[in-house]
């Protein structure tokens, strides 16, 4: 694997990383259900526009059947919501959203306003159920766990367990009580890979230093009959603070998941890690 590093990533700095889907998606359909998932794109100075607008091109040229989005659409305020919202209006596909810790330390009122006014729709410790090439999908949303506000047991109260399951959280370690209430693929972001993920220090500054078990990527079980929850965190798009980013995991990601595909159909980006 090639090694990468950038001070200021830019658009052709961005990779699309592609993966099958679980089991309750793969047994149960008939029909293609393709997702685009995008996180932590912190729209502002840090980040470069051409950067923002390349991974919504890369969403949108995956031709998605939904886009998930998990959070931290901001820095520390508002004054880029015009970027935001234009950002998110060339979404080609039915998108949904769950807020982030940024989001909630910006103005949460104002970001879910935003979010909507650009066709997203936002789940507020709730969920839904959508229709694709006519099979129910069930699609809960955790707000953000950072800032104390997810609420899991209110988010998946009268879930259907026959019916197959997505769930966003910003927070990755949320997905452990997903699992246990039915939702069989979990998105979620926050981490940013750590930004450095060069010689196992991502995991030393997010894993015992930060107390993150879930850094970047894939992890759990998508096709035992039992035990079957899988959980994908994103590298995300921006940054906060500073953009550096070293290591090809850290590299800005739009994750593209064929959720009716078994794994094993075709390679992967990497494969499962352990469920921690």
């Amino acid at each position: 694997m090639a090694f990468f590093g950038h001070i200021r990533p830019t658009a052709r700095h961005l990779a699309v990383r592609r993966f099958a889907g679980s089991r309750p998606f793969y047994e149960e359909r008939d029909a293609g259900l393709r997702v685009a998932h995008l996180s932590d794109q912190h729209v502002g100075r840090v980040t470069p526009d051409a950067l923002q607008q390349a991974a919504i091109a890369a969403a949108n040229d995956a031709s998605p059947d939904l886009v998930l989005l998990t959070g931290d659409y901001v820095a520390y305020g508002l004054e880029y919501l015009d970027q935001l919202k234009t950002y998110l209006s060339a979404i080609n596909a039915r998108a949904f959203a769950v807020l982030g810790n940024h989001d909630h330390w910006a103005d949460a009122g104002e970001i879910r306003r935003v979010l909507g006014e650009a066709g997203v729709e936002v789940l507020t410790n709730e969920w839904t159920t959508i229709h694709c090439h006519g099979d129910a999908v069930q699609i809960v949303g955790v707000d953000d766990a950072y800032t104390g506000h997810a609420d899991v047991d209110a988010a998946t109260r009268g879930l259907d367990r026959r019916v197959p399951t997505l769930a966003l959280s910003h927070v990755g370690e949320v997905a452990d009580p997903l699992w246990d209430r039915g939702a069989s693929f979990v998105f979620s972001g926050h981490t940013h890979s750590g930004q450095i993920a060069v010689g196992g220090i991502s995991k030393l500054a997010l894993g015992r230093l930060g107390r993150h078990r879930y850094i970047h990527g894939l992890y759990g079980c998508r096709h035992h009959e039992q035990d079957a929850g899988a959980l994908y965190v994103n590298a995300g798009i921006g940054s906060s603070r500073v953009s550096l980013r070293l290591g090809e995991r850290a590299r800005p990601e739009v994750a593209v998941f064929d959720l009716h595909t078994r794994p094993g159909s075709f390679d992967e980006h990497h494969s499962e890690q352990l469920r921690v």
